[in-house]
């Protein structure tokens, strides 16, 4: 069980998320949420508040009759119900809600407990709306996204339950849930945030993370393979730098190879011996996607804690408009709904995330190309070379993945197109952005599967398994339940789908 106190923290999330922890709202939140409530239907009477009197958007300009407030609320949430597009997984849509029930929660909105109450249960019972990925602009907020999850919470639209499409009304019929009555401007404050944007975030970092995780298991292997020399990992070399995701890296490749028999010392091999040798046969220095490692996946690791950290300094925020101050009895209008944070951040992401698929692919080209590692067969092949192709055919799949992901990080941040009548004059697209870096996390986690397959089949061939570090080898020993030996040529792509979602889903405690 996972207690709402008032602040969410990346742990709470997982757990929610990941897990499926149940959520329990702490009685002092119900309480904040009560005052809130309590005085902006106070504060409102005889007042011009927008969303509550007034239209929407452009539309702010016309007084709303008393007898049509709620009317009004009803209209927004059914109007804006206009998704297309491909379906947003349930994981990310539970996301968005918790990210949404978060915000609400702080007690600047004003909304009625009853929103509380239903999205909890919503998702303690693991029933989503259905979100489409076409129609936010990110500039007042995901509002064509999350007037879906509006939509459903008023007993409307449709939902996934228990793997299938439903109509809302069944599953409510079925779970014995009441949709929510609005009372004041619960239409305008659930669709007028970033939490959509936001909960596909925090996902997205969470997978980039495991995804950094295999990315070091897979560099480290690498090193054994080659019998690389182990000072680009040193501390000396790496403290010499001020990046601290540079050293976080390093230190984190040297004590996966702690108890290697692979990696060799410079000095043992090249500075007390060959005085009269004139070109040597091995390299001096490895190639790049070797020996530069710390220095390619520390900017990533540094970009993934900032990244994390302002996303959800964004969930622990209050994003809708107009916020209520129920200490200072006032009502402020603003902007807050605007996801340009969250934007530039999905941005940074998806550039680090397509750099680590390109480090990858450049990895996995040095293990399958002979005139590059003097060590292998041509693409791995342990059958017959000419007679059996190994990893080709799988290398083409690496390839035109991460070049589908150096496309798709072009940023979205910078693209924006006025709209509504030029009151959104500028726009984040923010969740577009994050929905394009959840494609671009998915895309490199199978590089990184067709890399990692690669690297099992070189231990094999190589008959390392006894020589490879421990923590090398409880990877190896993870993979080959999933992909046996193969020599003779076999149909690829389960293998891939299998490693990849092996991959997305375990925890890392094997490495």
């Amino acid at each position: 069980m996972v207690k709402l106190e008032g602040t969410l923290r990346i742990e709470e999330f997982y757990k929610i998320i990941f897990e499926n922890n149940p959520l329990e709202i702490d009685p002092s939140v119900y309480q904040t949420i009560e005052n809130s409530f309590n005085f902006l239907k106070d504060f409102s009477q005889n007042k011009t508040i927008y969303g509550v009197n007034t239209g929407f958007g452009p539309m702010a300009q016309y007084k709303i009759n008393d007898e049509d407030r709620i009317k009004l609320q009803y209209n927004l949430i059914r109007s804006h119900a206009s998704g297309t597009g491909k379906v947003i997984a349930p994981q990310y849509v539970k996301a968005a809600m918790l990210a949404r029930l978060n915000t609400l929660s702080l007690g600047h909105s004003g909304v009625h407990k009853s929103v509380i109450e239903l999205m909890t249960e919503l998702i303690n019972r693991n029933i989503t709306p259905l979100i489409y990925e076409h129609g936010g602009v990110g500039a007042s907020g995901d509002l064509v996204q999350l007037a879906h999850l509006a939509l459903v919470l008023i007993g409307e639209g449709e939902v996934i339950y228990k793997g299938e499409f439903r109509s809302t009304k069944e599953v409510f019929e079925i779970e014995n849930l009441k949709p929510i009555s609005v009372v004041l401007r619960e239409g305008l404050a659930l669709m007028n945030g970033t939490s959509v944007m936001t909960g596909i975030g925090i996902v997205n970092t969470i997978n980039t993370r495991r995804l950094l995780n295999w990315g070091i298991l897979c560099a480290s292997a690498i090193n054994e393979i080659m019998q690389a020399y182990d000072d680009h990992l040193s501390l000396e070399l790496n403290q010499s730098k001020k990046h601290k995701g540079q050293r976080d890296i390093a230190k984190r490749m040297r004590e996966h190879l702690e108890d290697s028999q692979l990696t060799r010392k410079r000095e043992e091999f090249l500075y007390n011996k060959n005085p009269d040798v004139r070109v040597f046969e091995e390299k001096v220095q490895e190639y790049y996607s070797i020996r530069c490692v710390p220095q390619i996946l520390g900017p990533v690791l540094d970009t993934l804690n900032d990244v994390e950290r302002i996303l959800m300094e964004e969930v622990n925020s209050a994003n809708d408009n107009p916020i209520v101050s129920v200490e200072k009895q006032h009502v402020y209008h603003g902007g807050n709904f605007h996801g340009d944070y969250v934007s530039l951040e999905m941005d940074k992401l998806k550039l680090v995330v397509t750099k680590m698929s390109m480090l990858a692919e450049r990895q996995l080209n040095y293990l399958l190309n002979p005139n590059l590692n003097n060590t292998l067969p041509a693409f791995v092949n342990l059958g017959t070379l000419g007679l059996n192709f190994g990893m080709q055919g799988v290398q083409f799949t690496a390839t035109s993945t991460t070049a589908e992901n150096q496309m798709l990080s072009n940023p979205m941040y910078v693209h924006s197109i006025p709209n509504n009548n030029d009151n959104q004059d500028v726009v984040s697209m923010g969740t577009n952005a994050a929905l394009i870096t959840k494609k671009v996390v998915e895309n490199a986690y199978e590089v990184m599967a067709i890399e990692l397959i690669t690297i099992v089949q070189a231990i094999e061939y190589l008959g390392f398994q006894d020589k490879i570090s421990s923590k090398t080898k409880k990877a190896y020993d993870a993979i080959r339940k999933l992909v046996p030996v193969f020599k003779e040529d076999v149909i690829m792509y389960p293998y891939v789908n299998d490693v990849k979602a092996f991959l997305m889903n375990h925890e890392n405690n094997i490495v």
